[in-house]
């Protein structure tokens, strides 16, 4: 399978940063750094929207899902609130990601931090069809929790 090309434009602020790249060859996602100027810190319960200085053209059928990083979430109580973020083909302003504060310490961000991931994933489009009845399941109307032993 080839990759997509991913095209960007990297805008002043991230001049001198590296672009996002895999830190390993088996790694689904790419590290997205902070492209802030001075520290910007998220109190408790606060969030933020990081600016990564970069404009992207994600080619056609596919989107940029936007996760945590997991070491941030462990050891810092730091998430996205709305993970995973999409990124669709047709978005062409910077790149932000919403960082929210769920510990319980003031959170720093630096210039460079690798503060999410993005994972290039393929994109398909369904239609509705609307209908009186649908199939039966073994599941049926069984929800939330209904599955556990």
């Amino acid at each position: 399978m080839t990759s997509p090309v991913i095209e960007v434009v990297r805008l002043s602020h991230a001049e001198g940063l590296p672009l996002p790249s895999y830190a390993t060859d088996g790694a689904a996602g790419m590290d997205l750094l902070a492209a802030v100027m001075s520290p910007m810190t998220i109190p408790p319960g606060g969030r933020m929207l990081v600016p990564t200085g970069l404009r992207i053209a994600i080619p056609a059928g596919f989107e940029m899902q936007v996760r945590p990083r997991s070491g941030l979430a462990l050891k810092n109580g730091v998430v996205l609130p709305n993970s995973p973020g999409t990124i669709d083909e047709d978005y062409r302003g910077e790149l932000g990601v919403i960082v929210m504060n769920c510990g319980d310490a003031p959170f720093t961000i630096e210039r460079g931090m690798r503060i999410a991931q993005a994972v290039i994933a393929p994109v398909v489009r369904a239609t509705w069809h609307e209908v009186a009845e649908l199939p039966e399941t073994a599941r049926g109307h069984g929800g939330f929790g209904s599955t556990g032993r």
